[in-house]
Parts: structure tokens; sequence; C-alpha cells
């Protein structure tokens, strides 16, 4: 997917009908920054209608060795361009989908009130992708009610965890708590929805050490489809080999 792509998905997305005024307690959130202490994490103050950074905070060079002016004046489509290109489309998938549960389940009183966490890989200032965990509070809507200003939290953490693409809304209860009211692993949703039910039965077959030519006995089918069916997986998963899929199953068997 390219940026152009990613650009028309985001704003479809995030499309709204008039401009957001910023409130005084942004202003308050800037002036904090000047004393946090330099952590993991930074923020920003993100703007959806014009796919810019109002805000970034100081702590981003420190977290990803980049220069906050730049991706500043670059805004949002600069950091697409150092999102891992294996996981654009499945975040793409994820912002769409939890912007379609609020629109659809989450009461205009209660948006105020919601918090949205993703998580995908970014390459840093060294040309090395680590783990990014972004959360998200609106705090600016449209005439719709659609969230449009938003104040981001970005943890940083190694790329030695692996970690599939998940995303999760929480709402905070009467009782001033958090709790979920959203949650899906787009990784897992993407890796069963794209194998068929023949290739799933294989794959469960595989787990269970079976070769072709007895996966083939079991499902009467001869051992040169099995074969076939085992290559078109592997492409499918962008894995390379048959080893490899089966040590992924076995940590998460819930996949297929």
């Amino acid at each position: 997917m390219n940026n152009g792509s990613i650009k028309e998905a985001y704003k479809e997305i995030f499309k709204s009908h008039d401009n957001p005024s910023l409130k005084k307690h942004i202003e308050k959130i800037i002036e904090l920054d000047t004393y946090l202490p330099y952590n993991s994490t930074f923020f920003c103050i993100t703007n959806t209608q014009d796919l810019s950074f109002e805000y970034i905070s100081k702590n981003l060079n420190a977290c990803l060795g980049m220069d906050r002016v730049e991706l500043k004046a670059k805004g949002m489509r600069y950091l697409w361009s150092k999102m891992h290109p294996e996981d654009l489309e499945v975040w793409l998938k994820a912002l769409n989908e939890l912007m379609n549960f609020t629109l659809k389940e989450i009461a205009v009183r209660d948006r105020s009130k919601m918090t949205y966490t993703w998580n995908y890989r970014l390459k840093n200032g060294n040309n090395e992708y680590v783990n990014i965990i972004q959360n998200t509070t609106p705090l600016e809507f449209d005439r719709e009610n659609k969230p449009i200003i938003g104040l981001a939290h970005y943890t940083v953490l190694s790329s030695n965890i692996e970690m599939q693409v998940c995303a999760s809304a929480k709402l905070l209860n009467d009782k001033n708590e958090y709790e979920t009211v959203y949650f899906n692993n787009f990784s897992q949703k993407l890796l069963s929805d794209g194998v068929s039910n023949r290739e799933r039965d294989v794959i469960r077959l595989l787990v269970l050490n079976y070769s072709s030519k007895e996966i083939a006995e079991k499902l009467s089918i001869t051992a040169n489809t099995v074969d076939t069916h085992r290559r078109n997986i592997l492409k499918k998963l962008n894995i390379s080999s048959t080893g490899e899929l089966i040590g992924m199953l076995k940590i998460n068997r819930n996949l297929i």
C-alpha cells in the first residue's frame, strides 16, 4: 500500500465536517511538557482533519531518535512512511473498525470518556523497527460528534518483543474506572480470514506432526494436493517454512 493510498484510507476513516478549535486545556498540556521527565513515552496532539500534529513532546527524540521539528512540519504522512509495510493494512483496518464501533455503539454523551489503544512497528532514527503502543484520547469533536483532535501517547518497546496488531477501546464508567468495551486481535482475524477451510484442515494436521501422505489419506485427497495447499498457506501467511508455521500455531492455537 503506497503513501497516497494510506492518506485516502485514513482520511476516509476520519472524514469530518467542520474545522476544530483547540481548547485552553491543550495549552496547559503543552506547558507541562517542559517539566515532564524523559522516559520511553512521548505524546502528540493529533489533528485527523488535516493529518497534522498540533504539538509533539520533547521526548520524541529520546524515544525514537527523530527530529520533532521535522515530524511536525511533515505531519502524519511522514510518520506513516516509517511504519512497517506489513502493519499498514492491518493498522488501517483497526482504526476503521474502532471508528465504526464508536459511531454505532457509543452514545454521543459518552464519546468524550473514551480512550483507544492500538500497536504497530515503526522505523526509528537508526533505521531499526521498534514496537509502538499508541493510546489516544479524544479532545475535540466535529458537529457530527466524530473525534478529530486527540491526545496520543506513544510507548516504545524493543523490536525483540513479538506483538500482534491489536486494538481496544475503553470507556470511563460511573465509578471513574476504565472498562474495556471493545477488543480485537487483527493479526489473528486476518490469519483466519485469509485461509480456506481446506487449508485450515491441513494446518491442524500439520500441527499434529502428520506427513503430507498421512494428511492426504485423512482428507481423501492426493499428497500432491496437500503439498499445493502447504505452499499456498506459506505464501498467504508470508512465512518461509512449515516449521515456522507449526511453531507459531503451537504458541497461538486460537489463530486457526
